[in-house]
């Protein structure tokens, strides 16, 4: 998700706008005016443990009302609580909703309407914090999958960056459901594009068409995945991509004496 203002913040985030002064985890006065709309509607009072005084246990509607638009400040002074709560130490397994609500200055019913479940949430504050994927052609082979390869690279340095971001990810891999909601969701679609991107290449004569495309990805993918995950002391230069594709186009077999 993207602030309005389009710049990140300290922790790598998008910044959306102004904190209003003394403000819990960055909570804008529009996310507070939010949360006082919900208590205009006359909706009982929460209790801690997240039920209406008086009324029974209910799944929350992930959907925002009908006919309340959702507030762009809201969301961004939540992705900012989770932040801040990660920044000040609290582990992922710690955080509760009713934890980020308080912190972010809204209802959990504005958190709810928006992320189903934490897995949810910390999956697109996760997105936030990364650089955006780049936009690819679509149409192109080689000329795409040396964007995606790119990405890949900027992701790895952005992890390298950020104590915060690097810290995240480690809590993340001992949490399965929540590790299978960003493979899922975020990784799964990247490898999905690039392997249409060597099918691309191969129909378009720029690679083999005797090799299996997930082995061809394997091939292009591997070296830059060594790099950022498996060697985090390696150098990432500019030019890692361009020096991948070279290698894999030119083969590694010595060239024949004339």
């Amino acid at each position: 998700m993207q602030g309005q203002d389009g710049e990140r913040d300290r922790y790598g985030a998008r910044n959306g706008g102004d904190r209003s002064p003394g403000a819990p985890g960055g909570t804008s006065a529009r996310a507070s005016a939010e949360t006082s709309a919900d208590a205009s509607t006359g909706a009982p009072a929460e209790v801690p443990d997240g039920r209406s005084a008086g009324a029974p246990a209910e799944v929350p509607d992930p959907e925002p009302r009908r006919g309340r638009p959702r507030s762009a400040a809201a969301e961004r002074a939540i992705l900012d609580a989770v932040i801040a709560l990660l920044e000040s130490g609290e582990p992922l397994a710690g955080l509760s909703i009713e934890r980020i609500a308080r912190t972010a200055g809204v209802g959990k019913a504005t958190i709810y309407r928006r992320w189903p479940d934490k897995e949810e949430l910390f999956v697109d504050v996760l997105r936030d914090m990364e650089p955006d994927d780049p936009p690819v052609s679509g149409t192109e082979g080689l000329a795409d999958l040396r964007v995606m390869l790119e990405s890949l690279r900027t992701r790895g340095l952005a992890q390298r960056s950020s104590a915060l971001l690097h810290n995240i990810f480690a809590q993340m891999k001992s949490h399965p459901k929540l590790w299978n909601e960003y493979h899922g969701t975020v990784i799964a679609p990247r490898r999905l594009a690039m392997l249409e991107a060597v099918r691309r290449a191969v129909a378009a004569g720029e690679l083999r068409d005797d090799l299996d495309v997930e082995l061809i990805d394997d091939l292009f993918v591997g070296p830059m995945l060594v790099r950022t995950v498996h060697r985090p002391d390696a150098p990432l230069p500019d030019d890692l991509a361009d020096r991948i594709i070279t290698a894999l186009l030119q083969g590694l077999a010595p060239a024949a004496r004339v």
